[in-house]
């Protein structure tokens, strides 16, 4: 197989997984004291290679899928912490109080989208939360090699 066929493989086995996922898709933290139900594909999933969010996912990078806040809603107690990002920004993020997953973060002066970390355990889900974007590779650990054919960005797209 080549690597086109492998490509096209993942594309087709990608929207396949999209048509027949059933929500709302459900999500908990480590210890099951905050869950959330999604209604709707998120509008776009990102990679963000940012110091802050290496921090956050001990790793070289985090996932963040963009969510219509109308479509996601969120049960359990939430502690919250807020920084002002970069771009001047507010960034408030919510976190179990118990286990300390991070499950969202939001800009309090746009709040009509979420920003999810935390993402459903169930396999056949995971292609849904497959990044669209790399963001701040300008922060990028160097050993860390983008895929191809992957939109990038030296910061924040928006």
């Amino acid at each position: 197989m080549t690597e086109k066929d492998m490509k096209d493989k993942a594309v087709t086995e990608s929207a396949r997984t999209e048509s027949t996922l059933e929500y709302p898709l459900k999500g908990e933290c480590q210890c099951g004291n905050v869950s959330y139900a999604l209604y709707a594909a998120p509008l776009m999933v990102m990679a963000c290679h940012c110091r802050e969010c290496q921090k956050l996912s001990t790793s070289p990078f985090s996932i963040t899928a963009v969510v219509d806040a109308k479509d996601i809603s969120f049960t359990g107690e939430l502690q919250s912490w807020e920084r002002i990002a970069e771009s001047g920004n507010r960034n408030r993020a919510l976190f179990c109080p118990n286990c300390g997953n991070r499950i969202y973060h939001f800009n309090p002066d746009a709040p009509e989208t979420v920003k999810l970390k935390l993402k459903p355990v169930n396999i056949a889900q995971s292609q849904l939360f497959e990044p669209q974007a790399h963001v701040w590779v300008s922060e990028k650990v160097g050993w860390y090699q983008l895929p191809q054919d992957v939109k990038v960005f030296l910061k924040q797209p928006f």
